[in-house]
């Protein structure tokens, strides 16, 4: 009985103590401070182009803060007219994680197309936007496709599109524009993160809640999936190593209330690393 009664005692001892060696492995993961890409009060360190408009421009106050957040609207638009608009941060990134926590919201501008409701995203590996054409309509870049549900039918988010780009799939060149991922449809008004783990011209993941819901690896330029564009700036075949991060204007209202990225450009030759700062990121 003794025995028993040591044998079981060392036992738990055992799980206490590996439950706290993991427990203190998980507290050491040393994960970056996030840059705040939004700072929540103004739209400083972000450039606005909008189609039919110059760099800069922010026509008719469609990116705007209030409330903490940063908010696309139509109220001065008199018809969408295809302007589909898009702000960038100031500086190009290669190696991050990027968070974004959106909701859609209001209805959408008068002359928007059907696809485009409920229907925005986060451009990713981006052209800079002082090369973007006055009548361009996307920037060459990645598209993290952010989508809201209807109330009732599957719908899902966190999506790729393809402006100007081409991506490699299971060891094949997709040329496609769009892809679904797997994500569930979260339908309404609710705030929902989407997680952009970005790693050079090598991988990139789609993650929502803790699950990588698409990837693909090798982003590059490619496709004609971008129209009025400057062709100096679309060398196909080009590996996307880096770029700069934009949000997206397609003419349904959006909120953003966090942008912020953390950048893994230091750990970036230790898979190990990434996988644990994302896992301890993403997973919380």
């Amino acid at each position: 009985m003794k025995l028993n009664i040591f044998i079981a005692t060392l036992a738990l001892g055992t799980l206490f103590s590996c439950s706290v060696q993991s427990q203190v492995k998980k507290k050491s993961v040393a994960v970056p401070k996030p840059i705040q890409l939004f700072n929540g009060k103004d739209l400083k360190d972000w450039t606005p182009k909008i189609r039919l408009h110059e760099v800069g421009d922010n026509y008719a106050n469609t990116f705007r803060v209030e409330d903490g957040l940063m908010k696309v609207r139509y109220d001065g638009y008199d018809d969408f007219k295809q302007q589909y608009g898009h702000i960038a941060y100031k500086k190009a990134f290669s190696y991050y994680l990027l968070r974004v926590e959106y909701r859609f919201v209001g209805e959408q501008s008068k002359g928007g197309e059907g696809w485009a409701w409920r229907n925005s995203g986060a451009m990713l590996h981006g052209q800079d936007p002082k090369t973007m054409l006055k009548d361009q309509d996307f920037p060459i870049s990645i598209e993290g496709q952010l989508l809201g549900g209807d109330g009732t039918n599957a719908r899902t988010t966190s999506n790729l599109c393809t402006p100007g780009t081409n991506v490699v799939i299971k060891d094949k060149l997709f040329t496609p524009h769009c892809l679904s991922s797997t994500s569930k449809t979260y339908h309404g008004d609710q705030w929902v993160t989407a997680d952009f783990l970005v790693l050079g011209d090598s991988l990139i993941q789609h993650i929502l809640e803790g699950q990588v819901v698409l990837e693909y690896n090798k982003p590059q330029i490619g496709s004609e999936n971008v129209d009025n564009h400057d062709p100096n700036q679309k060398q196909d075949g080009k590996l996307l190593s880096n770029g700069f991060i934009y949000l997206q204007s397609e003419s349904h209202p959006i909120d953003f209330r966090k942008v912020e990225l953390y950048d893994l450009s230091k750990v970036k030759s230790s898979p190990e690393k990434i996988k644990e700062i994302v896992d301890a990121i993403t997973k919380k």
